[in-house]
């Protein structure tokens, strides 16, 4: 796919650069290489792992590769609605199963960020403070504790290893999706959930999200501007058709609109603690990571800058220019 300058820019001296071209590679292993031998200038925005970072170091000694926070968001989706998930006690244990240090060290080798809904500090303007988060439901240090007590929940419900409960995860057929939700899968066996991956491709994907046709999803959620307006809303408001839980709450949506009146940034803050904390208490759509990522790009390239509070703002590319 070829992008070329547009001549009617809003800025008139920019973009630098006359044309972009993109090509589509399936493996990202096969894009690292690529890229590693000098076939592209620069690695596709937020695309390159921690291993595959030194995969391309140690191939390409002279390339520029930074590894940033993106504002993406491991989530799990459970459609609410879906017998037994409608049961807010096996939310609940799911919740509270979920080890994210495991999921940061695996994915991310400790790189990643844990927090709420918003991105998570340093990083995010709006995320809660070690000392605040450590005190919400599953994000304590004692994650043993955390797993009995789901345990015990689920034995309640009837569930053990001679009577596991069999469920699907569906998931998005990309690296980003599949690895953690391999991750989720193992760790829900601790409290009797057997699963099975179910990959779908991406249009199949956001089709099955749209139609809330699914049981249990392994999600990541990308967000563009790190403000709650922006975020809490659409993954949690009752009326959001990116709603995909289906979760509704009237406490939530009036502690929405009171913190999107609040000018004060101070006391919004807080309303927005709030909201974080009812969600996780809810369960509503428990968050896992925050991703980090790394990008590559050729001595060459000059004025590209990663964003550390979104992946995508900066890929209009507008500043880019090759100095070769």
């Amino acid at each position: 796919m070829r992008l070329v300058r547009n001549p009617d820019y809003v800025k008139k001296d920019r973009p630098y650069l006359d044309e972009i071209t993109v090509r589509s590679i399936d493996s990202r292993a096969t894009r690292m290489l690529a890229y590693a031998t000098s076939d592209y200038d620069i690695t596709f925005p937020s695309d390159v792992s921690i291993p595959l970072m030194k995969d391309v170091k140690a191939r390409a000694p002279n390339a520029i590769c930074e590894m940033t926070s993106t504002n993406l968001q491991i989530n799990l989706l459970v459609n609410r609605v879906n017998p037994p998930f409608d049961n807010p006690e096996i939310r609940k244990a799911m919740s509270l199963a979920l080890d994210r240090k495991a999921f940061n060290s695996i994915l991310s080798e400790s790189t990643g960020r844990l927090g709420g809904a918003m991105q998570a500090k340093p990083e995010g303007e709006w995320g809660m403070p070690a000392d605040v988060l450590s005190t919400l439901m599953g994000y304590g240090p004692d994650t043993e504790k955390n797993l009995a007590d789901a345990q015990a929940i689920m034995q309640k419900l009837g569930y053990s290893d001679a009577k596991p409960l069999s469920i699907n995860i569906q998931t998005r057929n990309l690296p980003t999706y599949r690895d953690p939700a391999v991750i989720l899968a193992d760790q829900l066996k601790n409290i009797y959930i057997v699963a099975e991956l179910d990959i779908l491709d991406t249009p199949r994907w956001y089709s099955r999200l749209q139609r809330k046709d699914y049981t249990i999803g392994l999600n990541v959620t990308g967000v563009s501007v790190d403000d709650p307006d922006g975020n809490l809303v659409e993954s949690y408001s009752c009326n959001s058709e990116r709603n995909y839980t289906q979760y509704c709450n009237a406490e939530v949506d009036k502690l929405l609109a009171a913190q999107s009146r609040e000018v004060d940034k101070d006391k919004r803050r807080k309303i927005v603690f709030d909201i974080e904390r009812v969600l996780v208490e809810d369960a509503a759509r428990p968050v896992i990571l925050h991703s980090s990522a790394g990008n590559c790009w050729q001595p060459y390239v000059r004025n590209f800058r990663p964003h550390d509070n979104s992946q995508y703002n900066n890929l209009r590319f507008e500043d880019v220019w090759l100095d070769k």
